[in-house]
């Protein structure tokens, strides 16, 4: 964390609307992207983040700096995403289209391909847990480290590599024999 993000904090923590956006514009597309992952539903992403940013808000007061602003805003956004989820399933759209990978210099030949890609792995990734797919989306796409990972969903790092590495050779049967795993079942 930086000097101007820990003064970012501390003047948001005193109601100070403008720093808590400028704080937020560092963090805004990582939230989007996470709520997306989690979610699969794109239409739901600005509801999951801004109920998470109002959450935020309002806890502001109570957080110490003792550990990343980052992971914190993100437990906050996966609680909020997780009750979501858990709420509605909906069909998904592209990964890539949600990490924000414009296509426009694609073939429709390669076009195609990445969306026959794409659909593979969300198919395999419906067939992970909810503990499994959290670790993978944190790790892979909101890029956090073991130890964030951790201390966000409240583990211990041995727990987080543990499940991790069940998560990717899950991931890797799933995407290799999909029959295995059957239509939207879960193979634990």
């Amino acid at each position: 964390m930086t000097l101007y993000e820990k003064e970012l904090i501390r003047r948001s923590q005193t109601g100070d609307w403008d720093a808590f956006e400028l704080l937020l514009d560092r963090h805004r597309s990582a939230l989007a992207r996470t709520a997306y992952l989690v979610t699969r539903d794109r239409e739901s992403v600005q509801d999951v983040v801004q109920e998470a940013l109002i959450q935020i808000w309002r806890d502001l007061p109570s957080y110490r700096p003792f550990g990343s602003f980052r992971g914190w805003m993100m437990k906050i956004l996966l609680n909020k995403a997780r009750k979501h989820y858990r709420k509605r399933v909906v069909e998904t759209v592209a990964l890539e289209t949600a990490a924000g990978i414009p296509d426009n210099d694609r073939s429709p030949e390669e076009a195609a391909e990445l969306e026959e890609a794409a659909r593979h792995m969300r198919q395999a990734l419906e067939c992970l847990t909810e503990n499994h797919r959290e670790v993978l989306i944190l790790r892979y796409y909101s890029e956090f480290t073991i130890p964030e990972i951790a201390k966000v969903l409240g583990l211990r790092e041995g727990t987080v590599k543990s499940r991790l590495s069940r998560a990717l050779d899950r991931l890797q049967q799933a995407l290799t024999d999909p029959e295995a795993h059957g239509r939207g079942g879960k193979k634990r």
